[in-house]
């Protein structure tokens, strides 16, 4: 079976961009598969796809109202986006209503997002700056 490059990205809803250099795929390349001009070893394809949670067929996947996926992996007690970020939670979803679930899980990502942006922020600010913080 052939994987579609460009299906497995819009799938994660990334831009090309996003998509290029999260798995370190020169942007070109990438546009040149999409367009089919050329394609990817196919472990290389086989390799991006086990990596986006949309492609294992054991992960429960949830959909909320704003078209956006998540899949929760009881196995492994954790929650993923489209685009494969992976959150370790304690609490078991099973039994949870499903308009809630997605619900909790936007509010959640939406959360892990911005503090992921502020950590970003002070990361590369400590970079530039001479200075000690204290709690």
């Amino acid at each position: 079976m052939r994987i579609d490059i460009k299906e497995l990205r819009e799938s994660t809803g990334m831009t090309q961009k996003a998509f290029s250099e999260k798995f370190g795929i020169p942007i070109s390349t990438l546009r040149k598969w999409e367009q089919r001009e050329t394609s990817p070893a196919p472990y290389v394809a086989e390799l991006i796809a086990r990596t986006l949670p949309g492609t294992d067929p054991a992960l429960r996947k949830i959909t909320g109202k704003n078209g956006k996926f998540y899949y929760y992996d009881r196995y492994r007690k954790s929650v993923s986006d489209m685009q494969g970020n992976e959150i370790f939670i304690r609490e078991d979803l099973e039994g949870v209503k499903e308009q809630n679930l997605a619900l909790y899980l936007k509010d959640l990502f939406e959360d892990f997002y911005e503090i992921r942006e502020k950590f970003n922020r002070d990361c590369k600010y400590d970079k530039e700056e001479d200075i000690l913080w204290s709690e």
